[in-house]
């Protein structure tokens, strides 16, 4: 186990004051050093969006992308290297909005991958527009009337694609969450957190006292991760009993592990000459 210390930098996060987002920070931070993972071997990838500056407030290599595009940017570098613990962190907006067919290729292939999604269920960075998970009625500034559609449900979302492993925390939990997080992290194949975090400044609707009169944890409540139909059911739940927990989580190969040119070592790392003559293996098939 690392000291936590060492996945701290000196720029203050600059999230509006109670915003879950900290407790998320937080939560990596732990699960960073419980693992005791090297910061150098850490890639935090994030799109856009309040949640998406995370990166900039945790000390490993990071890449702040374009909208919607953490999934295929964090996708390229577990490809190119493997050895790397590669974690996506962005927000329901970025990810289940502009993102979504790029979310579901990654769970469908099951890369080794886990995806924090800060889900607060409206576009905070850009004052309080409807966001995917936004509930059917929230009044906005695009939904003055309020919203239409019903929401994205995520966890569902996830497990019918083929992620291995699927959870949801909660930011005014922060040891629970810090502890998914680590197990997210460990898991070997494309792991999704979903994590209520309330938007203390523009949704007024799904606060923390809302969620801590709805949650409880799965694990206390005699649920078998091991049995997708059980989570597809669970993942119903809303209205009057929110789950928090490991809804599922399985043991399918990865993505890289089949992969038949990462088999005996990360891309990065293969000899330039093999490659090449690779190359020319391909071309010649072609022609």
């Amino acid at each position: 186990m690392a000291e936590i210390a060492l996945y701290k930098v000196e720029a203050k996060a600059t999230w509006c004051p109670g915003c879950g987002d900290f407790a998320v920070l937080r939560g990596l931070q732990i699960a960073l050093a419980s693992l005791g993972l090297n910061p150098k071997d850490v890639v935090i990838v994030s799109g856009i969006g309040c949640s998406s500056n995370l990166p900039g407030f945790l000390n490993s290599y990071g890449f702040h992308g374009l909208h919607g595009r953490a999934v295929p940017v964090a996708s390229g570098i577990k490809l190119a290297n493997h050895d790397l613990t590669v974690i996506i962190a962005g927000g329901d907006g970025d990810g289940y909005g502009i993102g979504l067919g790029h979310f579901i290729h990654a769970m469908r292939r099951n890369l080794d991958i886990t995806y924090v999604v800060m889900n607060n269920q409206v576009y905070g960075l850009t004052t309080v527009q409807a966001a995917p998970t936004s509930e059917k009625g929230m009044v906005t500034k695009s939904t003055p009337q309020g919203v239409l559609e019903g929401p994205v449900n995520p966890i569902a979302l996830a497990l019918v694609s083929g992620a291995t492993f699927v959870a949801r925390g909660f930011s005014g939990d922060a040891d629970h969450l810090a502890k998914l997080t680590e197990e997210g992290i460990k898991h070997k194949g494309f792991s999704l957190i979903d994590i209520m975090s309330p938007c203390v400044t523009y949704n007024r609707q799904n606060t923390y006292q809302w969620f801590r009169e709805r949650v409880y944890r799965l694990e206390e409540d005699n649920h078998d991760i091991q049995s997708v139909n059980q989570a597809l059911k669970r993942s119903q739940e809303w209205e009057d009993r929110i789950p928090l927990g490991i809804f599922y989580k399985d043991s399918r190969p990865t993505y890289e592990r089949e992969e038949q040119v990462l088999k005996y070592m990360p891309l990065v790392h293969q000899p330039i000459d093999q490659t090449v003559e690779l190359v020319k293996e391909l071309v010649k098939d072609f022609t």
